[in-house]
């Protein structure tokens, strides 16, 4: 019989990420995904995990404002950057962030648990098309799955989000 090898510890890293405008600092395996971090260490549980192989859009966070699925991305890349889950989109009174506030006019909730990433990816990208056509839309939010219907209202709540921002712009 011959003896197993002993493992070695697995090794561990401090991150400190501002999460929603607030410092967090963790110690976590270093192979630690973001999406884990934030669901299971910080207690977030608005970003949601569907497939884990980042092809659905479940786990879309805004890593200093640009969308990146939190499943593929490990904890230790958001050291010392900005993220943004959905929680964090809302104002500090509960005032809903436009593309939460059109999603619910427009029925683009469906079962709610893609919408985070939904939310997300269509809050980046109204910052960098604010004026989107349907077809754009459409475009914009082709990364994401939906299995529950079709994607008419979510579609519909990305034109309304772009209203609704230029209605609070003026």
């Amino acid at each position: 019989m011959t003896a197993q090898p002993e493992s070695a510890p697995e090794q561990t890293i401090d991150v400190r990420v501002r999460v929603n405008g607030v410092l967090r600092e963790v110690t976590v395996p270093s192979r630690r995904l973001l999406s884990d971090v934030l669901r299971h260490d910080l207690r977030l549980t608005g970003t949601h995990v569907g497939c884990e192989h980042g092809v659905c859009g479940a786990c879309t966070v805004l890593l200093d404002g640009e969308p990146v699925r939190s499943c593929l991305t490990l904890a230790a890349t958001a050291d010392g950057h900005e993220v943004t889950t959905v929680e964090g989109l809302a104002a500090a009174d509960g005032t809903l962030h436009p593309v939460q506030q059109a999603f619910v006019e427009t029925h683009g909730l469906q079962c709610g648990f893609c919408t985070p990433g939904f939310v997300t990816t269509v809050a980046a990208y109204l910052e960098q098309n604010p004026d989107p056509t349907e077809e754009e839309a459409t475009e914009a939010i082709s990364g994401n799955l939906c299995r529950c219907t079709g994607y008419q209202g979510i579609r519909a709540a990305v034109l309304r989000a772009a209203e609704l921002r230029k209605e609070a712009a003026r």
